[in-house]
């Protein structure tokens, strides 16, 4: 497993994100479904600073994470060439489900604010499925 790009400061996971032009409308801003991109890119790389990543965990484990409900507000706008810091925090973790608050940072301004459900899957089914004990740890280790 390669290192993960990122670092958790006080429970929070932070993730540096650039804008670059693939990621902007026709007015210069970032075009919002990205911002979906951001967090997703956050979620994996904490996962992958806590010691797990998803491929291992779909062929050693035969599991996988499916969204299964997002709320986005958007607060701000950011642009080309800006740095971002997004945020990925565990809010709530279950049985076979684990939500995340997720902010994105331009400097001290917020640009964006989410709160995404993830479900715990069978790689094979796609049915749900319990997290393993290991994993519900990890997820209850930044409650």
């Amino acid at each position: 497993m390669r290192a993960a790009v990122g670092e958790i400061r006080g429970g929070v996971f932070h993730l540096p994100v650039r804008v670059y032009y693939e990621d902007t409308d026709a007015g210069g801003m970032v075009y919002y479904a990205n911002y979906l991109k951001y967090l997703e890119r956050a979620r994996t790389e904490w996962l992958r600073a806590a010691g797990r990543d998803q491929a291992a965990l779909a062929r050693d484990d035969n599991l996988l994470f499916a969204v299964r409900s997002v709320t986005l507000d958007y607060l701000a706008p950011a642009r080309l060439d800006d740095w971002l810091d997004v945020e990925a925090r565990v809010a709530r973790s279950g049985r076979a489900s684990v939500a995340f608050e997720q902010v994105v940072w331009r400097g001290d301004t917020e640009v964006c604010r989410g709160y995404v459900r993830v479900a715990c899957i069978d790689a094979t089914t796609f049915r749900p499925r319990a997290l393993p004990a290991e994993l519900m740890e990890v997820f209850a280790g930044d409650d």
